[in-house]
C-alpha cells in the first residue's frame, strides 16, 4: 500500500509538472491572438498574388511602398494595399486600381502624413522610452493612418493587421476606410482648375509638385492683388463718408477687412477651384486661419476704439470726472471689453494653430515627462505678466476706479486715462503721462476723489494784524465766491478766526466747489481778490513785526512833558 500511495505521488506530481512545461511554452502572445490581428479566411482574391513591389509586414513600409506605387501607376499593384473585402472579385479587379489612386490623393491632399512617424514594428506596438504612456509595448491590430472632414462629417483612414491562416500577417487599409474613400476623394481630388494641367507639370519636385511651384506664387499675387483692391476701396469709402466716428471706423479697419476679404477668397479657391498638396494646403489653411482670425478680432477692437473715442470726444475731448459717472464707467467697461476681445482672439487662435501644426501630442509628453521644471520656468517666466493681466481684469470688474477718475497717487493729482492689461495711463496735473504697472498700482494706497461725486471742500488761509476786521473780510469773501461759478452750494460759505499769536490771527475760509481741479482754481481766485482788497483798502491788516526801543508803550501816543527824544517808534 506504501508502494502504490508513492507511486501515485509521483504520477501526479510528473502531470502537474508537464502541464507546467506547456503552459510556460506558450508565449503570452499566442495566448492573446486576437490582440494581435484579425484572422480572415481570404485577402482581396480577385486582385490574385501580390507582387513583390508592395510590402504590407508594418505600417510605415505599408504606406511608403503604397504612396511610391501610385506615383509611378502601378494602380494594380498598389491595390493589394487596400482590404477590399466588401467588395466582390469582380469588383476588387475593376475598381481596386481606381481606390488606390482616389486613396493616394486624398492622402497627398487631406492631411500632413509624416510616414516616418508611422510604426516600423510589425506589431506597431507604441515604443515609449519614457513609459509613460499608458499602452507603451502593448501591439495593436488596428491604428489611425488620418482623419479627414466631408460633408460636415469626419472619417477615419485606419490600418488593420490581417492574417489569412498560417500566412505572415500583413498590414493593409480597413474596408470601412475604403468604403469612405470616393466621397473623401470628392472632397480633397483634384478641382477644375487641374484639370487642363498638363501631365508633365504634374510630376513631384521636392514636396511640391513642378505646377505647384509656378501656381502658388501666382496665386498668391492674385489673392494680393484682391486684398490691394479692398483696401483702396474700403479707403475711399471712409473719404466719402462725413466727417465723424463712421469715417473714423472705416478709415481704420482698411488693412484687416483687406486681410479678411483675402482669407474669404483664398479659402473659396482652395475649396472650389484648385488644391494643392498637403504640405502647402495645411500651411495656408493654417495661414488663413489666423489671418481671418486677426481681422474680425481687429475689425471687433476697431469698434470699440470708435466707441470709446466718440465717448471721449462727447467728454469734451479731456478724460476727468468732471464728466457723468455712468459715462465714466462705460468708458471703463469699453476698455475691458477691448482686453477681452483682445484674449479671446489670441487664445483662440493659438488654440487652434497649435492644434492644426499637431503639438498637444508631443507637448502633452513632454509636459508630463518633465512637468516640474516647466511648471517651475513657466511660474518664473510668466508670473509679472500674469499678474498684470489678473489685477487689470480685477480693476475692470470692481472698479475701484474707473476713466476719468481722479485719483491722488503717490503725492500726484492724476486722471485715469487708460487701463490696459498689464499698465495703467495716469494723466498728472500738468498733462504729463504717468505709466503705472497694474501691480504697482494695486499694490500701493491711492486716494480716488471721484469715488462718490467730484464735489470737494476748499479752504483757504489768511494771517493777518489783530486789528483785522473780520466780518468786513467775511463779506467780502462770500461776494468774492458767489461769482466764482464752480463754487457751488453757497449756503456752506463760511470764514471764521482758526488761531491767534500775540501779534496775528488766522482766518479760514471754507468754500465747497464741483470738483477738485476746478476747486483748485476758485480758491486761487477768491485768494487774490481778498488779497486785493486788503492792499487797496485795508493795508494796516498786514501782520507787522513789532521792535521795542523804549520801555514806553508808543501805542498810548507821546506825553506831554516829555521830551521827544526819549520817546520810540515802530516798524
Amino acid at each position: 500500500m506504501k508502494i502504490n500511495g508513492a507511486w501515485r505521488l509521483w504520477l501526479m506530481a510528473a502531470v502537474a509538472f508537464t502541464m507546467a512545461g506547456l503552459c510556460a511554452a506558450q508565449t503570452p502572445d499566442e495566448g492573446r491572438e486576437e490582440t494581435r490581428w484579425f484572422v480572415v479566411d481570404s485577402l482581396n482574391a480577385g486582385l490574385g498574388e501580390p507582387p513583390e513591389t508592395i510590402e504590407r509586414v508594418t505600417p510605415r513600409e505599408l504606406i511608403r511602398s503604397f504612396l511610391k506605387l501610385t506615383e509611378n501607376e502601378d494602380l494594380a499593384a498598389a491595390a493589394h494595399a487596400l482590404n477590399l473585402s466588401e467588395l466582390t472579385p469582380v469588383e476588387q479587379r475593376k475598381r481596386g486600381g481606381q481606390l488606390a489612386r482616389q486613396l493616394a490623393e486624398v492622402l497627398k491632399r487631406g492631411e500632413l502624413l509624416k510616414v516616418s512617424d508611422l510604426p516600423g514594428r510589425q506589431d506597431a506596438a507604441i515604443e515609449d522610452p519614457s513609459g509613460q504612456h499608458p499602452q507603451a509595448g502593448e501591439p495593436r491590430r488596428n491604428l489611425k493612418l488620418a482623419s479627414l472632414t466631408a460633408q460636415g462629417e469626419t472619417y477615419d483612414i485606419r490600418l488593420g493587421r490581417y492574417r489569412v491562416g498560417d500566412q505572415e500577417p500583413v498590414w493593409l487599409v480597413m474596408p470601412d476606410s475604403v468604403s469612405s474613400v470616393p466621397l473623401l476623394y470628392e472632397e480633397y481630388g483634384p478641382l477644375m482648375f487641374e484639370t487642363y494641367i498638363p501631365e508633365r507639370l504634374k510630376a513631384s519636385f521636392g514636396a511640391l509638385k513642378i505646377w505647384e511651384w509656378i501656381a502658388i506664387p501666382v496665386f498668391l499675387l492674385v489673392v494680393g492683388l484682391m486684398g490691394w483692391w479692398v483696401y483702396r476701396l474700403v479707403g475711399g469709402l471712409a473719404r466719402w463718408l462725413p466727417a465723424g466716428a463712421p469715417s473714423i471706423f472705416t478709415g481704420r479697419i482698411k488693412l484687416p477687412v483687406a486681410l479678411v476679404v483675402m482669407s474669404l477668397v483664398t479659402q473659396m479657391l482652395l475649396d472650389y477651384v484648385v488644391s494643392f498638396s498637403a504640405v502647402a494646403t495645411s500651411s495656408l489653411r493654417v495661414l488663413l486661419i489666423v489671418v481671418l482670425a486677426w481681422g474680425a478680432g481687429t475689425v471687433a477692437l476697431r469698434f470699440v476704439d470708435t466707441l470709446m473715442l466718440r465717448l471721449t470726444r462727447r467728454l469734451m475731448g479731456q478724460i476727468d470726472d468732471s464728466k457723468p459717472k455712468d459715462e465714466r464707467k462705460l468708458l471703463t467697461t469699453l476698455y475691458a471689453l477691448r482686453r477681452i476681445i483682445i484674449l479671446i482672439t489670441v487664445t483662440v487662435v493659438s488654440i487652434y494653430v497649435l492644434s492644426q501644426i499637431q503639438l498637444f501630442e508631443t507637448l502633452g509628453i513632454t509636459l508630463l515627462a518633465s512637468a516640474s521644471v516647466l511648471t517651475v520656468l513657466v511660474g518664473i517666466a510668466g508670473q509679472a505678466v500674469i499678474s498684470n493681466i489678473l489685477s487689470s481684469f480685477q480693476l475692470s470688474l470692481a472698479k475701484p476706479i474707473r476713466i476719468g477718475d481722479l485719483v491722488v497717487f503717490e503725492g500726484q493729482w492724476c486722471y485715469v486715462e487708460g487701463i490696459f492689461y498689464t499698465f495703467i495711463r495716469l494723466r498728472v496735473w500738468n498733462d504729463r503721462r504717468l505709466i503705472v504697472p497694474v501691480t504697482y498700482f494695486v499694490s500701493r494706497p491711492f486716494e480716488n476723489l471721484s469715488v462718490k461725486n467730484a464735489k470737494e471742500y476748499r479752504s483757504l488761509e489768511l494771517i493777518l494784524h489783530l486789528s483785522a476786521d473780520v466780518q468786513c473780510l467775511r463779506e467780502k469773501f462770500l461776494e468774492y465766491a458767489q461769482e466764482e461759478e464752480n463754487v457751488v452750494e453757497h449756503h456752506k460759505l463760511s470764514c471764521y478766526v482758526t488761531g491767534q499769536t500775540e501779534r496775528a490771527q488766522t482766518v479760514v475760509c471754507y468754500l465747497m466747489t464741483s470738483d477738485p481741479f476746478a476747486g483748485w482754481i476758485a480758491e486761487m481766485n477768491v485768494r487774490e481778490k481778498l488779497m486785493a482788497f486788503i492792499r487797496d483798502h485795508h493795508p494796516e491788516w498786514w501782520p507787522r513785526e513789532v521792535t521795542v526801543i523804549s520801555e514806553r508803550d508808543v501805542a498810548l501816543g507821546e506825553r506831554s512833558g516829555q521830551p521827544s527824544g526819549h520817546g520810540g517808534g515802530a516798524a
